[in-house]
């Protein structure tokens, strides 16, 4: 919903609705543009541009129920932000690559461009909803206005879109309102902290690391490696998440209520149950423990 020319952020959270994937309005273009190289994730190689051999001709996953059995474990922990069903039914006017050839190339191209911009959207929705951050919502609001904008530009446009420089913008202002939320969620904490041992930080390479139980609240994890590392029972509260790597990560009985840009793609990597504490809005993957 906009109004004079704003988006007005409410409590359905209507932008974000647009912001997961739509298998049905989509022509499969996570499935056809990007690659991908047999390991633990995938059962074979694929190229970047070539159809996965599980594609059926209405766009749909052949074996999408038993993707995880037959060694396909990366399809099912992958969210296009909703980038697919806007290249698909928008910027290529709901024609594919089937239909038209000719556009097939480009359209793959676009893809991974319009993905960013949705995660940033993401990004950048959440950043709006945060109190704390409110000194500078109002560019916030312009960093969300400027992205819309970039999402509905021609598919020849988009592909000049100097994306990078973009993100470089937009996590400038992300990481402000990081520092705005996790500052002021300390000064109100009442009682000790008592940090684990392990380095943490931006970055920090905390692969396998023993964390459990640990009290992580209003760390800066952004970009961490968390890969295979034992979480179980961790307090999460109000820490910084942004681009951390959760493939593999126990985190049973974890509370990551209050965590900051925490997406579904992370929790689908993870390992959780139903102990495990949420943020708002994000869902409990169906391979989690009961």
């Amino acid at each position: 919903m906009r109004e004079n020319n704003e988006f007005k952020i409410d409590s359905s959270g209507e932008l974000r609705d647009h912001l997961q994937g739509d298998c049905e309005n989509c022509f499969g273009l996570c499935c056809v543009a990007l690659p991908y190289a047999a390991s633990s994730d995938f059962a074979a190689d694929k190229d970047a541009g070539t159809p996965c051999p599980n594609l059926q001709s209405d766009f749909r996953c052949g074996v999408h129920t038993t993707l995880r059995d037959r060694g396909f474990r990366g399809c099912t922990v992958y969210d296009c932000f909703g980038a697919g069903q806007k290249v698909s039914q928008d910027t290529f006017g709901g024609q594919h690559w089937r239909q038209a050839p000719e556009s097939a190339k480009q359209m793959y191209e676009v893809f991974p461009v319009m993905w960013q911009l949705h995660e940033l959207l993401w990004y950048l929705t959440e950043a709006l909803a945060m109190p704390a951050a409110k000194s500078i919502h109002g560019q916030l609001q312009a960093a969300l206005e400027e992205t819309l904008r970039l999402t509905d530009l021609s598919s020849d446009e988009l592909l000049r879109v100097e994306v990078g420089l973009h993100r470089a913008e937009v996590n400038s202002l992300l990481l402000q309102t990081s520092e705005l939320v996790r500052g002021e969620a300390r000064r109100r904490h009442k009682g000790p902290l008592n940090p684990p041992k392990k380095k943490l930080g931006r970055g920090a390479d905390l692969i396998g690391a023993n964390l459990k139980g640990a009290d992580m609240r209003y760390a800066n994890l952004r970009g961490a490696y968390l890969i295979a590392a034992d979480l179980r029972g961790a307090d999460l509260r109000a820490a910084d998440l942004i681009g951390a790597d959760f493939r593999d990560a126990d985190i049973r009985g974890a509370d990551l209520t209050g965590s900051l840009f925490v997406t579904q793609v992370q929790l689908n990597a993870a390992k959780g149950d139903a102990a495990t504490k949420l943020p708002p809005g994000l869902g409990r993957p169906g391979h989690w423990s009961a």
